[in-house]
């Protein structure tokens, strides 16, 4: 499941980088246009990068939240079931040995 997680993100911030070369290539255009003034290209660029990243944390916090509803409704052992499944173990454990 982590490997799963860890290529989402890759694949988002993969997609974040290709965004940002197109969005510097689009303002660049923009800016031939006579669109955008010379010295605001940077600042717009900037400004749009921010926003994809923030867009990009906003969907990394729903693919997280859908994940652990998902963990919950399979009914999955988390870390802590197996610690305290553990500690029962050894309390039985040491319960026979006496």
């Amino acid at each position: 499941m982590n490997d799963l997680i860890k290529n989402a993100v890759s694949l988002g911030l993969g997609i974040t980088i290709v965004t940002k070369e197109k969005l510097e290539t689009y303002v660049k255009e923009l800016v031939v246009k006579g669109e955008v003034a010379p010295e605001e290209s940077k600042a717009l660029v900037a400004k749009l990068i921010k926003k994809g990243e923030e867009q990009q944390d906003a969907l990394k916090e729903i693919v997280r939240v859908q994940l652990q509803k998902l963990l919950v409704d399979l009914h999955l052992a988390t870390e802590e079931d197996i610690k305290r499944l553990e500690q029962r173990i050894d309390q039985m454990e040491h319960k026979l040995q006496a």
